[in-house]
């Protein structure tokens, strides 16, 4: 579950490049899962299932014998995460990875690291076999600034905490891992990259790569979730769930594991690299001449 989001197809590519079966359920199957071309096509299923709907759910697991559960944070995330978890559980899987967070806790700061450690008791409580994945943040999610690096400011309430993040496709290779072998299936693994960087660090890192001047900006929690809300227009729920990590990183200091090195045998993907294959989309001037040659291409003779 989880097939068209960056982890999920990550997942989904790297298991058909060794070879696995498998099937990707999404709510919208008649639309491509990305990244998947030519000869993978005809070897992953698709299949609709909705969190929210017990038979589509029923009808999706069966004959499957493992499944990669990770889905949106939300308010509703243990109530579904528990009724896909009963119903696989009763549908004969007999091993679920579970994509989880950091700092899931019964008394976390965060509210929805108290959701995940309630999912897990849930999966624990059922006594099915499961590996739970705690990646820190996900490096894909840094392309949300892009908005106001173009405006040349980062904007966070973490002052110069250093911050650990995990590229998604690691996350992915790790599940590949859980579900393939016997070694890491099992147990609780807390995900993330080689080092922990700051956010004026990674203003820095990114003015090197851009050539234009980006600064970072401390906000107190509010002044963030205002912004949040107000300016980059998200839900009141997600804004709350953005600055409560940011202040969980000033309350406790983030260090990296080697637990993607150890479970791979190579070291996770870096900061910079990613940076690096995403330069376009932090480069004003790169965006600007991409879209000047897109609308050219474009005009009519």
């Amino acid at each position: 579950m989880g097939a068209t989001g960056a982890t999920g197809n990550a997942l989904v590519r790297g298991l058909l490049a060794l070879g696995i079966p498998v099937r990707a359920l999404t709510r919208t199957p008649h639309l491509p899962l990305p990244g998947l071309i030519g000869t993978h096509r005809p070897t992953v299923e698709v299949r609709y299932a909705d969190a929210a709907d017990a038979h589509s759910l029923r009808t999706a697991f069966h004959g499957a014998d493992q499944l990669f559960l990770a889905m949106a944070n939300g308010p509703q995330q243990v109530e579904l995460e528990t009724r896909v978890i009963d119903i696989a559980a009763d549908s004969g899987i007999r091993h679920i990875v579970k994509v989880s967070a950091p700092a899931a806790e019964p008394n976390s700061p965060v509210a929805v690291s108290r959701g995940h450690h309630a999912v897990e008791e849930h999966l624990r409580a059922r006594g099915l076999p499961h590996t739970v994945l705690r990646p820190y943040a996900f490096m894909q999610n840094l392309l949300r600034l892009a908005p106001t690096v173009g405006q040349g400011v980062i904007l966070g309430t973490t002052g110069d905490a250093a911050c650990n993040h995990v590229d998604c496709r690691d996350i992915a290779d790790v599940a590949a891992a859980a579900l393939t072998s016997p070694d890491v299936a099992g147990g609780v693994h807390t995900l993330t990259g080689s080092e922990a960087v700051s956010y004026p660090d990674i203003a820095r890192r990114l003015s090197a790569l851009t050539g234009e001047r980006i600064r970072y900006v401390d906000l107190s929690p509010d002044e963030l979730r205002d912004h949040l809300v107000h300016r980059a227009h998200m839900p009141d729920w997600l804004a709350e769930h953005v600055t409560e990590i940011q202040r969980l990183a000033v309350a406790r200091p983030e260090t990296p594991t080697t637990t993607v090195a150890d479970i791979l045998g190579r070291p996770p993907r870096t900061l910079d690299a990613f940076l690096t294959e995403h330069r376009a989309r932090f480069n004003r001037r790169a965006e600007d001449a991409a879209d000047a040659e897109h609308r050219r291409a474009t005009q009519s003779p």
